[in-house]
């Protein structure tokens, strides 16, 4: 099989991709390779009662699938330099804000019409933040939720799919360079392309590590970020998430100064697990649908952790804190702050005698047995910090599930255009180090897409 281009990974970066190179060269031979299955196949088994926990399926179908893991995401798209990766270091801050509007745009066109925009512009919010030694970051933020981000989804696909050959089930197994262009090679399939563009997301951090070295693409090394998913009535933060919805909140610890930040907050939401590279670990999702919420709130609480000389994997480090807590939970730990504070492990009985109710099954215990203590402390100074504008945070019925984990690909060395030192293959995405987010995912999909509409 003979392509133009050949994008591996159907997450926002890679449907970005597809779509404007689409738009621009509808005469383009494309193929998009997907390691899991299409939107509608995508069901993951557990559903508290018969299955409560992960049985690691072949392909994880939170993690992987049409739509990568932002799929089953509550949608939530920051149009913002402020967070959300470097996008801008590379293609300019006023030229990445266009292209998450231009993204934006597309949304809106394929099923989000008619959900909000919020704005912490001006907000008196941040202010109260600034008193209390908290900061709050400035965004522009559109809630799809996890029910519109799918109809989106759903509307994408059926554009795309009769311009491009799509291939599911199909983990692309090396990408090998050849005279004019690159082979893509899968179990029992090989495509010989012009251009390359890789967007696997943080799922495939490890497979991108293993193209990297056999290429010889220089790397650098990134972070990881480590924490617990926080869940508390969802009346204590209605007064924030209902101007806000998503505030980025951070807060710089006392003793050692590092940064702890709010991350992916879901309003009347629920906590979810999530496979990682075989790991189990834990997420959160909010509906638009009324009939969806809940009467709870989550976030994530996370510091992030950069390594010198001579350690390099950061990646290995939060694999090994994950599975610490996949061995003594056999998955998601829970405890309740209080418990956590006076120092013992929270119990199946306290957890139901609480006045939180959990929207995850999750094994009772204690994270201070997983977590290190440097990072420990700091989660519970933010949730001290938070308490003093959201009274109630630290609650002893607050629930903490761990251990949440961001994995970062090692930040690879691109070109201004998004191009590797090999002429023709890109990497974008979360899966390039570039971006954490799924709107700058997404604007480097575009970004990428219109510098290869040009040269093909």
């Amino acid at each position: 099989m003979k392509y133009d281009v050949a994008i591996i990974g159907a997450g926002p970066g890679g449907i970005f991709t597809a779509y404007e190179l689409l738009r621009r060269r509808p005469d383009a031979k494309i193929a998009l390779f997907e390691a899991g299955n299409p939107l509608e196949k995508r069901r993951c088994p557990i559903d508290g009662k018969k299955i409560k926990k992960c049985i690691g399926c072949q392909t994880c179908a939170i993690m992987n699938g049409f739509g990568g893991a932002g799929a089953f995401s509550d949608g939530k798209y920051n149009i913002t330099n402020d967070f959300g990766g470097t996008l801008y270091q590379y293609v300019g801050r006023e030229t990445a804000l266009e292209l998450m509007r231009y993204v934006d745009e597309i949304n809106l066109a394929h099923g989000g019409e008619g959900t909000k925009l919020y704005s912490t512009a001006g907000s008196e919010f941040k202010k109260l933040c600034m008193r209390n030694g908290l900061t709050l970051l400035d965004a522009s933020v559109r809630h799809l939720g996890t029910d519109i981000n799918y109809i989106v989804l759903e509307n994408l696909y059926a554009e795309l799919k009769d311009g491009m050959d799509i291939f599911f089930n199909s983990p692309v197994r090396a990408i090998e360079r050849e005279e004019k262009g690159f082979r893509v090679i899968c179990d029992g399939r090989e495509a010989q392309t012009e251009k390359c563009v890789v967007s696997v997301g943080r799922s495939g951090s490890k497979w991108m590590e293993s193209v990297c070295s056999s290429l010889g693409i220089e790397t650098m090394s990134n972070r990881v970020d480590l924490g617990v998913r926080v869940e508390i009535p969802a009346a204590i933060f209605s007064h924030i998430t209902d101007t806000l919805y998503e505030s980025k909140i951070v807060y710089r610890t006392r003793k050692f100064e590092d940064p702890v930040r709010t991350f992916c907050m879901n309003p009347n939401g629920i906590v979810v697990n999530e496979n990682t590279n075989g790991i189990v670990t834990v997420n959160g999702h909010s509906f638009e649908d009324p009939s969806k919420k809940t009467e709870n709130t989550n976030f994530a609480l996370l510091v992030s952790k950069h390594f010198s000389e001579p350690f390099k994997d950061s990646n290995g480090y939060g694999e090994s804190i994950a599975r610490l807590s996949n061995m003594l939970g056999g998955g998601v730990i829970v405890q309740r702050f209080g418990d956590l504070e006076r120092g013992r492990r929270s119990t199946v009985k306290r957890i139901e005698e609480g006045f939180v109710r959990p929207t995850l099954s999750a094994t009772p215990g204690d994270l201070s047995l997983v977590l290190p203590k440097r990072i420990l402390d700091g989660i519970i100074e933010m949730i001290h910090a938070l308490d003093k504008i959201a009274p109630g945070t630290a609650n002893d019925d607050t629930l903490l599930y761990g251990v949440e984990v961001k994995f970062y690909n090692m930040e690879v060395k691109l070109s201004e255009r998004l191009e590797t030192q090999i002429p023709g293959l890109y990497i974008i995405g979360d899966g390039s180090g570039v971006t954490h987010s799924l709107s700058h995912a997404s604007a480097s999909g575009v970004f990428v897409a219109r510098e290869i509409a040009e040269e093909i």
